[in-house]
This record gives C-alpha cells, sequence and structure tokens, in this order.
C-alpha cells in the first residue's frame, strides 16, 4: 500500500529533525529499525525477538553494541499478534508505543503495559455516538471482521447506545480469513450477509476492524455486487483504524460504495516543513531509504536502474516525476504518521528528562558523562512528558498511558478513477463536556448518490411529531414504534416523547397538543357585555324600586297604601333595593371584603324581604279575621305582630351568617381546574354547608309565604294582597328551585352570572306582582285609590 510510505517517512522526519536539534538529547544521536511483520505471526514474533538480538545477528537476550541499545518499540501490529510481541517486550520492560490499534481488554482492572498513541476504543464509540445523536440515527447496524470486538462492544458500549435511545437493526460479526482465502463457501457466505445487511432499513453501519479486515471486506463487496447482487448505497462509519488506501489493483475493487463514508480519525496537525521533506524525495537524492525504490516504481509504474522488473512492458523512470501528481498519495500528513510523529517526539523528550537526571560528576569533578541506562528507566518519564510540538499540538499521557487528545470526523469523497479525498469536517474534544465536545461542518459534507445530497435518514419507524406518543410494536426493538395521539388534556412538546404529560397549572393545552397556552384570567367584571349588562339591569332595577317607594311614601294618607301596611311597604322596598344592589357585589375581581359581605349580605337582605313578604300575608289573613263580629284576633291586629315576624325571621338568617363568619369565612381564591382555558377568580366559600344552609333557610321561609298566600288567595278583594303575593312567590320559588342545578353544573363566571341573574329575576318578580298593580292605581286611576270606593267593591 504506498500511502504506508508516509510512515517511515514520518519515522525518518522526526528522527532527523531531533538530531538536527540542538536542544534535544544533546551528544546524543536516535536511530531506528524498521520491521514489517508481513501479516504473519511468527515472522512478527522473530522481529521482536530480534530487538533483544545483536545488529545481523539472532540471538535474543544478548547485546553487544551500544548502537543497539533499544529504548522504545513503535507498534502498528496485528491484534492476533500484538498479545504475544507486548508480552515479550513486558517481560524486559522495553516502552511500547502503540500508533496502531491497541488490544481490546475484557479485563480493565489491569493497567496496560504500553503507551497508546490513539484515543481508547470507548472513547472511539462515544465520539460514533455523538455522530449519531447529531444527525438523528437512531436505527443502525455494526459489522465487524473479529468476533471479540463484537462480544466488547455488546458488554462495554451497547448500553450507552441504549440510553440515548439508539438501537440496532443488526449486529454481524464475520469470521476472519487467513491470506487470500475467497472459497466458493465463504463468499457464499459472506455475500448473504451482506445482502442482509444492504437489505435493512437500517442506512448507517457501523465497521469495526483492522485495516486489513477492511482491505478484504472490500474485495468480498466488490465479488458479491458481481456474482449476486446491485451495490445499494449506506452510510458506513468506521473506527480510527480504518482507511481507504490504494493497493493491488486486482483486489483493489469499486470504493464508490464508500462514497461519503464517516471515519474517527486520528487527530492530526501539519509539522513545519514536513510536506516540504515528503516533496523533496527523488531517488537520486534519497540515500539509505530502502523503501524509496520499491515505492516510487510502484506508484509511477516504472522501472528504476538496478531493480527487478514487475513488468516486462514497463518504462524506465527518469526519476524526476512528482509525487504531487499522484491522487492515490497523500501529501498532507495523515492521523497514523501524526502519531508516530508524535511517539518518536515523546520518546526523545523522555530520554531527555531521563539523562539530565541522571547525569554525575566522576570522583575529581572535572567531568561529566552519562549513564548507559536501561530501558525500564524511561517509563517514568514517559508517563509524565508534556510538551508542545512544532504543530502547536500538546502531548502528553493520562494515568492509563493513553495520549490526550480529541478525534478528527473524516468524511470520505471517492472518485471514479479510484482515487479518493479525506476533508476534514469536524472534531471531537478531548476533555469537553459530552454536549459541547462535538463540531462538525454537517454543509462540507459529501453523501452516497442513493441520497442525493440529502442528509440520509436512519430510523425503524419515522418521528413521533409532538402532540402523539410513541407506542412499542410487540416482538420489535424499542426504536420500532407507533405514533398515537395524546389523551385529551394532555400533549408532547418534543418529538419522539415516550409518554405524553399535562400542562403545569395556570396553563392548557393547545389544541394540536404540542405546546402549552397560558390560561386567560377569568372573573366577570364590568368590562365585559355580560358584567356591563347586570350592572344596567340592577341599576335600573333599584331606580324603578326608589321610584317605587317614592309613590308610596308620596301617597302615604290614600287608603290603598294605608290598608298594605305602609311600614311594612316600606322596609319591603327598602329590602328589594338592597337586593338589587347586593347583585354588585358578584361583580369585578374578588377581593377579601367583597367575598365576605357577596353570600352573607345576600342571605340577611333576602331573609328580610321574604320575612316581609310572609309578615303581609299574615297582617291581611288576621285583618280579614278580625272583621268577623266576636273574633279574638282583634288584638294581633297591629305593628306589634309584623315587626316579630320580620324581626325573628330575619334574626335566625343573621346567626347563621354569623356562625359561618366565624367558623370558616368565605376567601378570595384561583381555581385553575373548573375551566379548561381560563384561571377564574373566585370567592371561595369555604363551607359549602353553611351557604346551603343560607340558602335552604331562605327556601324555608318562601316556601312558607308561598303556602300562606296560596291559603289567602280567596279572601274579599279590598283587603287582599294575597293574590299577588302568590304569584310573586312562586315566581321566587322556581327562580330558586331552578338556580340549584344550574349552579352546581356551571363552572367559572358563570355561576356567578347564575346567581346574579337569580337574584335579580327573583327580586323583580317581588316587586312587580306585588307593587306594579298598586302602583297603576296610585298613579294612574286615582279615582279608584278612595275609602268608599273599597267598602263598596268589598259589599
Amino acid at each position: 500500500m504506498p500511502q504506508n510510505y508516509q510512515h517511515i517517512l514520518t519515522l525518518a522526519f522526526a528522527v532527523q529533525e531531533i538530531n538536527e536539534n540542538p536542544h534535544i538529547l544533546p551528544n546524543l544521536t536516535l536511530g531506528f529499525h524498521i520491521y514489517d511483520s508481513h501479516l504473519n505471526p511468527k515472522l512478527t514474533y522473530r522481529a521482536a525477538l530480534q530487538h533483544i538480538s545483536p545488529r545481523n545477528r539472532f540471538v535474543p537476550n544478548y547485546r553487544c553494541h551500544i548502537q543497539d541499545n533499544v529504548q522504545a518499540v513503535l507498534e502498528d501490529i496485528n491484534s492476533d499478534d500484538s498479545q504475544i510481541v507486548q508480552d515479550l517486550f513486558s517481560i524486559y520492560k522495553i516502552p511500547q508505543l502503540l500508533y496502531g490499534p491497541a488490544p481490546v481488554m475484557m479485563d480493565n482492572t489491569q493497567p496496560p503495559a504500553f503507551y497508546s498513541m490513539v484515543p481508547n476504543e470507548t472513547q472511539q464509540y462515544l465520539g460514533i455516538l455523538q455522530i449519531l445523536l447529531h444527525f438523528n440515527w437512531k436505527w443502525i447496524g455494526f459489522f465487524t471482521m473479529v468476533g471479540v470486538n463484537l462480544e466488547w462492544f455488546v458488554q462495554r458500549m451497547f448500553p450507552a447506545f441504549s440510553q440515548h435511545g439508539i438501537c440496532f437493526a443488526f449486529m454481524y460479526s464475520q469470521s476472519d480469513m487467513v491470506g487470500n482465502d475467497y472459497m466458493k463457501g465463504y463468499l457464499k457466505s459472506f455475500s448473504e450477509l451482506y445482502e442482509k445487511m444492504m437489505r435493512s432499513t437500517a442506512n448507517v453501519i457501523i465497521f469495526k476492524g483492522q485495516a486489513r479486515s477492511f482491505m478484504k471486506v472490500r474485495g468480498l463487496i466488490l465479488k458479491a455486487q458481481i456474482e449476486y447482487m446491485m451495490p445499494k448505497g449506506k452510510v458506513w462509519i468506521v473506527t480510527v483504524h480504518m482507511d481507504l488506501k490504494t493497493y493491488h489493483e486486482r483486489i483493489s475493487g469499486d470504493i464508490q460504495i464508500f462514497h461519503g463514508m464517516i471515519s474517527v480519525s486520528l487527530h492530526s496537525n501539519e509539522p513545519r516543513g514536513f510536506q516540504e521533506f515528503f516533496k523533496s524525495r527523488k531517488p537520486s537524492s534519497a540515500e539509505g531509504d530502502a523503501f524509496l525504490k520499491d515505492f516510487w516504481s510502484y506508484t509511477f509504474h516504472c522501472a528504476l536502474p538496478n531493480s527487478v522488473l514487475g513488468n516486462v512492458h514497463q518504462a524506465n523512470c527518469t526519476g524526476d516525476e512528482a509525487l504531487k501528481d499522484l491522487p492515490a498519495i497523500e501529501m498532507s500528513i495523515t492521523g497514523h504518521s501524526y502519531s508516530i510523529y508524535n511517539a518518536v517526539y515523546a520518546v526523545a523528550y523522555a530520554l531527555q528528562a531521563m539523562h539530565s537526571s541522571k547525569v554525575q560528576t566522576d570522583k575529581q569533578g572535572e567531568r561529566q558523562k552519562l549513564l548507559n541506562h536501561q530501558p525500564w528507566q524511561l517509563h517514568h518519564f514517559l508517563r509524565c512528558v508534556s510538551f508542545n510540538n512544532s504543530a502547536g499540538d500538546q502531548i502528553s499521557f493520562d494515568h492509563n498511558g493513553e495520549l490526550i487528545a480529541g478525534l478528527d470526523i473524516i468524511n470520505w469523497v471517492t472518485f471514479p478513477n479510484q482515487s479518493f479525498v479525506r476533508v476534514k469536517v469536524g472534531k471531537i474534544h478531548a476533555q469537553a463536556p459530552s454536549q459541547q465536545a462535538l463540531q462538525l461542518d454537517e454543509e462540507s459534507m459529501e453523501w452516497h448518490p442513493r441520497f442525493n445530497q440529502v442528509r440520509p435518514v436512519s430510523l425503524c419507524s419515522e418521528n413521533c411529531n409532538p402532540g402523539y406518543r410513541m407506542t412499542k410494536r410487540e416482538g420489535e426493538p424499542f426504536c420500532c414504534y407507533n405514533c398515537s395521539q395524546c389523551p385529551e388534556g394532555t400533549i408532547s412538546d418534543h418529538q419522539d416523547m415516550p409518554d405524553c404529560f399535562q400542562c403545569s397549572a395556570g396553563h392548557f393545552p393547545h389544541k394540536d397538543q404540542n405546546y402549552c397556552i397560558p390560561k386567560m384570567i377569568s372573573f366577570l367584571s364590568y368590562e365585559e357585555p355580560l358584567g356591563a349588562g347586570f350592572l344596567c339591569v340592577a341599576l335600573t332595577l333599584s331606580l324603578i324600586t326608589v321610584l317605587v317607594l317614592g309613590i308610596f311614601m308620596k301617597h302615604h294618607s290614600t287608603p290603598i297604601v294605608k290598608a298594605n301596611n305602609s311600614k311594612l311597604t316600606y322596609t319591603l322596598l327598602s329590602a328589594l333595593l338592597l337586593c338589587f344592589l347586593c347583585a354588585l357585589l358578584f361583580i369585578g375581581k374578588p377581593g377579601k371584603i367583597m367575598c365576605l359581605l357577596r353570600q352573607t349580605a345576600f342571605g340577611i337582605i333576602f331573609s328580610i324581604a321574604v320575612s316581609s313578604v310572609l309578615a303581609k300575608t299574615i297582617t291581611v289573613i288576621v285583618a280579614f279575621m278580625a272583621t268577623k263580629p266576636g273574633s279574638r284576633m282583634r288584638k294581633w291586629v297591629g305593628k306589634r305582630l309584623s315587626v316579630s315576624i320580620v324581626l325573628s325571621c330575619s334574626l335566625i338568617q343573621v346567626g347563621i351568617c354569623i356562625i359561618w363568619l366565624v367558623k370558616s369565612p368565605p376567601f378570595p381564591d384561583v381555581d385553575m381546574h373548573s375551566m379548561t382555558e381560563e384561571v377564574v377568580l373566585e370567592c371561595n366559600d369555604a363551607s359549602p354547608t353553611m351557604f346551603y344552609c343560607v340558602l335552604g333557610y331562605m327556601g324555608l321561609l318562601a316556601s312558607v309565604s308561598f303556602l300562606v298566600a296560596f291559603i289567602a288567595r280567596k279572601l274579599p278583594d279590598s283587603f287582599n294582597e294575597a293574590k299577588f303575593i302568590t304569584f310573586s312567590m312562586l315566581i321566587f320559588c322556581t327562580v330558586w328551585l331552578s338556580f340549584v342545578p344550574a349552579y352546581l353544573s356551571i363552572k367559572g363566571k358563570y355561576m356567578v352570572a347564575v346567581e346574579i341573574f337569580s337574584i335579580l329575576a327573583s327580586s323583580a318578580g317581588l316587586l312587580g306582582f306585588i307593587f306594579f298593580p298598586k302602583c297603576y292605581i296610585i298613579v294612574l286611576r286615582p279615582e279608584l285609590n278612595h275609602r268608599e270606593q273599597l267598602i263598596r267593591k268589598n259589599q
């Protein structure tokens, strides 16, 4: 893979910079050996043993030259081979810096024996989780070529994904292959698996594996597309160690299926001078670079002098070919190369710190010398190393020996000629809060052509809009649900709410049940038509009552006024006037005094009015009976009877009201719940029992008055008011009997309106039926208002 040559150049560039810098390791020269594992466990282990052998001799555990003093090892080893290599170097306490994938630790109780230049698996997947949440991808697939990674993912990361509402359409693990094992059975097995992934409704697939696993997947996908099915676009998300790389043309395959792929990549910054160093590489000026000739021949498809021809038809290389003209070669430093660069500098600064702490003076004190340190002594200084590299990034390790660094988000853009460009579209900051860690430029992202450059959707179910709730589908993952309308009186104000909720006090649901509206403050006010209408009616009836009272007072000496007990008449008219005016206590914003007076004043005044009517009725009966010869009722005729009836009946109501005010007085209150869209300001009666006692006593007086008037209705007309009182009390009783069910069934300010209407209607009934006939005679038929006329009519 030609791209890997950048790793080698980065190593050489970092070592050259350090050796040329007089401030880092003066009088000391760094060297390096490069070993290729060849993806073969045996060769990998032999290469590890070579580190502890003399130069050019395979004699493990011996060291013959100071130049072969291995101080640290930089590793990027296949996970299948990594454990045996790490165990070997751990025996000798040789520091190991991993710029490749760290082995997955199922047990985190033991600290790792290496330093990782790469954020750990957990950090990578949490970064992927933030990307999924940003794009609202809740229905995804997971695919890996290495079984242990799937086991680790299920144990460690699956709960975190589930807690954030993400579930998996599938989780597949394909067993790995050895070499070029493309047997028909294996290909068929993978093709069936690939078809399931492509047919899945999940448009996002997380792929976990190593670089070589990704190569094999590309080859398998190519064959599966050719032999079994047409390709279908998906959004692939890969971890740090997955790269699109150009390798042998025969197995390269079409990379268009990975167009728009997203990877969480190692953070990288361009070190000063690196691109110039890279571009300056020429076969003529790269003495000692054993890799350059092969790299040059392979990438430019030509043959250099003294090299074995790969193809007899290849032309000779001129040596002046330009690397910048190769689309498959990235001139900017990649994340893996940047990790190598930082690893070399970390070792150099640790060595400098170690040597500075171990400088000793000999017995004469004339000169200093460096002790021959052992590699295990370097661990302490590596853990504490902290520096800023030439790109401006701070490099240090945490307590687990992991580099403190963020992740870059890369969007891969592919082209038909098998070339590609990695576009950095964001970053995940290492130590920022999880809600602020993700920084993403979505407008710069490319998507697979299948999505028509529109952000892909990956959901098992469509989002439930506000006003709806999710209802689970039986037997399916929690991401799969139906949307149901919220029950009446509840809302949901976000997408995908698991349940609906009621609005807070003082608010009510919008008709679409997607947000709450503040309730209007409601009370019967003078400004609204209903309140203004009641005010006009009450004042009008009050004026009429005053006019009637004035008429009676003006004609107080006339027979019709005298015959009806003028004092009792004045009392009744005054009570009716107060009845009309007390209706005004029910209009306006309730206050403390108003609430205390409303029902008590109403009860007492009406009791006076009804007891006056009762007294008038009884007076008529007594007066008629007293006219009979030898009747004993003559002694009851007079003012004392009427005064006694009015006072005794009224004082009982006064007593009830006093008990009410002392025991549990009414008070201003706010009713949040009776009306859906209104907050009602009201007077709380505090004791409904006392209110119904007041109302019941008034009803008892009215019933007795009606009964007595009904009995006396056939007395002679000249002395008789009983007929008029009967009609008036019939109206009165009818109004208040209708009031009770209406009052109990209506809420809010309309309860007050019903009571005001009952007060005005019943009072108007008394005023009209009792006094209007008399006013008619007094004002319009004065000739009938004579004693002779009354006596003649009686005879």
